[in-house]
């Protein structure tokens, strides 16, 4: 039987592992579904951030100072819509500003979201397969005492710092499952959840029409990695939203996120002590050192990932 590992990933933590798969799985054995809840529309142009953050990881081109972009970008372009009056809290680079660019030529032409970001990637020289969550729109929405906030003024503008009260997802009908993720669905051997925020780049992937139900029925093994290590977040907001959302800031607080979703979670050394907690949700845990912080812990981290789903990786 032919192996086939879906990945769903968001955020600089999902990247970093769903490098590390594509460097130990051959490209017919991995799709990677990337969370399109954080797109949005900035001078006109289409921004898939989190589509571009994988695509740059897989081509080799991320800026390893932040984990998102592309390395020796600059900033020109958005200092001349600066001098025009233009708004500018949201980071663009001119080298970024070409697959904007590019994306939104190709969404003019009438190519959905999964077209484009094929052709992107093959422009790119990316042989795996990195697919949207959905051809249709869905974004994310979070509530907070000031209101409600689309996910990039939130996350950028406001540098996350309202209290959350909620997240929500704003969609329509067209926003089933994009065709290829649809597909991995039923040819899967293994689901692996990559070290993302639960709230705002797994769930947005789970609000997909029918995508939810669809895991919970999986008869494959499912395995989780906590973006959690030591009670705090290795990037981003999660263990504010942990708190605000009134879960403990643990890599407990995360697994209880996965309940009915998850057969193995994956936990950091550290985090020892609460396997037992975890294992009373229903998972059978793992511990090992989940900390990405070069290419060979990447590598690390999948291969011993592929080793728990019973898989004999091997480089590629």
């Amino acid at each position: 039987m032919s192996r086939h590992v879906l990945a769903l990933a968001g955020g600089v933590g999902g990247a970093k592992l769903a490098l590390g798969l594509s460097k130990v799985l051959a490209p017919e054995e991995l799709t990677i579904v990337v969370n399109t809840g954080d797109d949005e529309v900035f001078h006109e142009l289409n921004v898939s951030p989190d589509l571009d953050t994988m695509m740059y990881a897989l081509a080799g081109l991320t800026n390893v100072d932040t984990g998102w972009g592309v390395a020796g970008d600059t900033f020109s372009v958005l200092q001349m819509l600066g001098r025009y009056g233009a708004q500018t809290w949201f980071n663009l680079g001119d080298i970024d500003v070409g697959t904007h660019i590019r994306r939104t030529e190709l969404l003019s032409r009438g190519l959905s979201l999964s077209e484009v970001t094929q052709e992107l990637c093959k422009r790119l020289g990316i042989q795996h397969n990195i697919v949207p969550m959905s051809d249709g729109p869905i974004r994310t929405i979070v509530e907070t005492a000031e209101g409600a906030l689309s996910f990039q003024d939130y996350f950028v503008k406001q540098q996350c710092l309202p209290v959350a009260t909620g997240i929500r997802f704003k969609t329509d009908q067209s926003s089933g499952p994009s065709p290829e993720f649809a597909a991995a669905l039923g040819s899967a051997t293994a689901l692996v959840y990559c070290p993302s925020n639960p709230f705002l780049s797994v769930a947005p992937i789970l609000a997909v029409s029918g995508v939810r139900n669809c895991i919970e029925a999986l008869q494959v093994p499912r395995v989780a990695i906590s973006p959690i290590v030591g009670g705090e977040a290795l990037r981003g907001p999660a263990a504010k939203l942990l708190v605000e959302l009134g879960h403990e800031v643990s890599c407990l607080g995360i697994a209880r996120q996965y309940i009915g979703l998850c057969d193995v979670f994956v936990i950091d050394e550290v985090d020892r002590d609460l396997a037992d907690d975890i294992g009373s949700l229903g998972m059978h845990v793992e511990t090992t050192s989940t900390i990405m912080t070069t290419d060979d812990d990447k590598v690390r981290l999948a291969n011993q990932i592929c080793s728990m789903l019973e898989f004999s990786a091997h480089p590629v």
